[in-house]
């Protein structure tokens, strides 16, 4: 199996264990111990394409990422849909029934405006211009079709908890009563081709 993270810096995360790790990121050099364990490739994918050919990754993954993309700017007098151009790169990278997995800040929890470079606000229902039936965003020149195996405001630290099942359960009910800590959603889907 292989997997690219987007936005990786310089360690790429594999929530899928794929056997081949890739990861870009804008910056042109890692500086990283692990970086003979994954291949690596620079692009500004707000304006440029997924480095890599058609239906080559099994999964893809973007932590902390979508929020970094505009949605709309204005290049050479053109206006162009940064965010969805992204999705459509990321559907074209994917194999069919190929694994995309997001988690990022989400609408109107603080985590989304903190950061300054926070441009792209992400509600709980931004993912259905990407998703079979909808695929609103196609208007905009959207080409691909998700399908949805889960979508989920979630506490990103829990998330990202590698802990026996019990202690995870445990960690889940106490986050369940702290109305503020689940600051991010979860798009988890598969590519309809």
């Amino acid at each position: 199996m292989k997997h690219l993270d987007l936005g990786c810096g310089a360690n790429p995360r594999n929530p899928f264990n794929a056997e081949f790790l890739y990861g870009v990121d804008i910056r042109n050099r890692l500086n990283s111990s692990d970086s003979s364990k994954f291949t690596y490739k620079s692009a500004n994918l707000t304006l440029e394409k997924i480095p890599f050919e058609d239906n080559f990754f099994d999964s893809i993954s973007a932590y902390d990422f979508l929020e970094h993309i505009p949605r709309l700017i204005c290049n050479e007098g053109k206006v162009v849909f940064p965010f969805v151009d992204l999705m459509t790169e990321i559907f074209r990278v994917l194999k069919p029934e190929g694994q995309f997995y997001a988690i990022t800040p989400v609408f109107p929890k603080e985590s989304v405006f903190v950061d300054p470079t926070h441009v792209n606000f992400i509600s709980k229902n931004s993912h259905k211009y990407f998703v079979s039936p909808h695929n609103w965003a196609s208007m905009y020149g959207f080409n691909g079709s998700f399908r949805v195996i889960r979508v989920e405001v979630v506490n990103f630290s829990y998330e990202e908890d590698n802990s026996s099942s019990f202690k995870k359960f445990l960690k889940k009910i106490l986050i369940n009563f702290i109305s503020n800590s689940k600051q991010h959603i979860v798009w988890h889907f598969s590519a309809i081709k």
